[in-house]
Parts: C-alpha cells; sequence; structure tokens
C-alpha cells in the first residue's frame, strides 16, 4: 500500500468519538483547529448578542467590531483553512464562511454602511442577514451526519439569522432584542462544542458529550 493510499484509509476509518465535527485526519504536526474557530465563534457571537438583546447598551458595539475583526473574524478563517488542511470539508466551509462573515460585517459597519442612504440602512443589513441565514439552511442540511449539539447550533444560528434579518428589515426593536437572545443560546452551544473538542483533545477522550448521529 503506498503512503497516498493510508492517508486515504486513515481519513475513511478513523473513529471521531464524541468529536462535534466529522473526523477529521490530522497530520504529524498539525492539532485540531475545531476548538479555536468555535471559541471565536462564541466569543464574538455573545458579545453582538448581549447587544442584540438590549442587555447591554448599543453605545459599546464598537468594542465588538473589534473583536469581530481579530477573532471571530481572521483567527476562524485560519481555523477554517486548517480544517481544509487537516481533510474536514464541513469544519473549513463552515468556519472559513463565518469567519468570513465576522469580516464582512466589520467591513460593512466601518467602510460601506455610510453610503447606504439612512432610510435605508436597515434593508441593507436584512439583506446582509438573510443572505448568511440562507446559506445556514444549506450547511444545516449537511450537518446530520455530525451530532446533535451541531445540528441545534445550526438550527438556532438560522432562526437567530432570520429573526435579525425581520427585525432589522423591518424596523422592529423586538424581534432584533429575539434574535439577540437566540444568538446567546447559539454562543453557548458553540462555546459547549470548543470546550468538548478541548478537552478530547487534552485527556485524549471523550468529556462532554455531544451525541453523535453517525456510529464508527
Amino acid at each position: 500500500m503506498t503512503s497516498t493510499d493510508q492517508e486515504l484509509t486513515y481519513q475513511e476509518v478513523k473513529p471521531a468519538g464524541q468529536s462535534p465535527l466529522p473526523a477529521a485526519a490530522v497530520g504529524a504536526d498539525w492539532g485540531n483547529s475545531a476548538p479555536l474557530a468555535l471559541a471565536a465563534f462564541a466569543v464574538t457571537t455573545f458579545m453582538l448578542s448581549m447587544i442584540n438583546s438590549g442587555l447591554m447598551n448599543a453605545g459599546i458595539t464598537p468594542v465588538v467590531f473589534g473583536v469581530a475583526l481579530m477573532f471571530g473574524g481572521l483567527t476562524q478563517l485560519i481555523a477554517g483553512v486548517l480544517q481544509f488542511r487537516t481533510g474536514n470539508t464541513f469544519g473549513g466551509v463552515l468556519f472559513s464562511t463565518f469567519g468570513a462573515f465576522w469580516l464582512s460585517l466589520f467591513a460593512i459597519a466601518e467602510f460601506f454602511l455610510k453610503d447606504v442612504p439612512a432610510a435605508q440602512t436597515g434593508h441593507a443589513l436584512g439583506l446582509f442577514l438573510y443572505a448568511f441565514g440562507i446559506f445556514t439552511v444549506w450547511i444545516f442540511a449537511a450537518s446530520f451526519r455530525t451530532n446533535v449539539v451541531v445540528v441545534a447550533a445550526l438550527a438556532g444560528l438560522a432562526a437567530t439569522f432570520f429573526v435579525l434579518g425581520a427585525g432589522n428589515y423591518g424596523g422592529s426593536t423586538g424581534l432584533v432584542h429575539a434574535g439577540g437572545y437566540l444568538g446567546l443560546v447559539v454562543a453557548a452551544l458553540a462555546a459547549y462544542l470548543s470546550c468538548a473538542e478541548l478537552c478530547e483533545a487534552a485527556y485524549k477522550r471523550a468529556v462532554l458529550p455531544v451525541w453523535p448521529l453517525v456510529k464508527h
């Protein structure tokens, strides 16, 4: 068997255990970047959702954009690219896309939103959120070979995008607050997944259950 054949076989049969994301063949010098990506998403989502929910004053929003640029955006994008390197297409698409989402949100808020007529600002943000909500629906459709927590997180994220999109598009503060509370739930699920993967890597066994949907 050639080294290439051995690598392909390893990718196909390596058990995922309790891993929150599909199994990935990790090279000798490469760790699992998923806990980092999930942490980046969880922290940034938590911060913005605290404001969207009305639990914190909207005046502090600029600090979220700094985190969106460096942690939710760049860090998550890099972690997503590393997932492709280790053979995990699902994780690569998921994390790279949402890294790009946070980078896009930063760019829109800092550079482009000022060029949108004031009366259309809500419509512009609604379109942005609807677009990523639609993406979340199709990656949700691909998530049923992962585990229950991933599926629940993506379902909650899709709902968050659509509720926030409707709130911004229609100028409804109530819907924006509802979307903020949904976002807090999604942030908690992402944090749980990050902790589950990190503990599994540290202790070399499953510590936190995530209920895999595929038996290996």
